[in-house]
């Protein structure tokens, strides 16, 4: 019988960490340009120290204010994982805080990524873990369930599934699916390169703006004198 609503999957098919690693000097950014530009965690999600975010996701469903499946992702989780919960953006009560931050930073998982809020926020300022979340509460959590791990979840507007690669820095969090990774690399790589092209030409003077009064001339812009 499934028991929907309460239940864990154990397996993730986790990209090669040479793949994930490969992420670790393209920001977000330029992911995210390569990407539509409609692949990145709601803004209201934010970094809460200077630690980047680089890792796998391993997905957690939360009901409202409880950690139950959270704690139970953490003596899961691998290392490199990110955990990334689903708290249904609920305000009410912290998810976590030092305690769970410090366990599994003690792991070597990477980082959390929680569409609800953290507490213990003076303490995470000076931990190298990467934690991004929608917000703050002192009030703590419950642990009563139900809730789900490795399941699709919905975190800052993205779908996130287990196995997903998780890039986060001062901009956001970009969401990757392992089967584009290969491209993304190699278009965010030489994304990276051109903008050091831009910044040459700009320090030089010989930046090309023509664009700019040419998109103005065909979208119909009247300039007026």
């Amino acid at each position: 019988m499934s028991n929907v609503g309460f239940r864990i999957y154990t397996k993730i098919n986790r990209p090669s960490r040479e793949l994930v690693e490969a992420f670790a000097d393209i920001p977000v950014a330029n992911i995210a340009d390569n990407m539509g530009r409609i692949t990145c965690v709601d803004s209201y999600i934010k970094p809460y120290n200077e630690a980047k975010l680089l890792g796998t996701a391993l997905t957690v469903r939360a009901p409202l204010g409880d950690n139950l499946m959270f704690h139970k992702a953490i003596d899961m989780a691998e290392p490199g994982d990110i955990i990334v919960v689903d708290g249904e953006s609920n305000m009410n009560h912290a998810l976590c805080g030092e305690i769970m931050m410090r366990l599994a930073m003690k792991k070597g998982i990477a980082g959390f990524l929680i569409d609800g809020c953290i507490r213990d926020v003076d303490a995470l300022k000076d931990l190298d873990f990467a934690v991004y979340a929608r917000g703050s509460n002192p009030k703590g959590p419950y642990k009563n369930g139900p809730g789900e791990i490795n399941v699709p979840v919905s975190c800052g507007g993205q779908a996130v599934l287990p196995g997903d690669i998780i890039v986060g820095d001062s901009d956001g969090v970009v969401v990757i699916r392992p089967e584009d990774a290969e491209d993304l690399v190699a278009k965010g790589t030489k994304h990276n390169q051109n903008e050091v092209k831009v910044f040459e030409e700009i320090e030089n003077g010989t930046i090309d703006r023509s664009w700019v009064d040419e998109s103005l001339k065909a979208k119909g812009c009247e300039i007026i004198e």
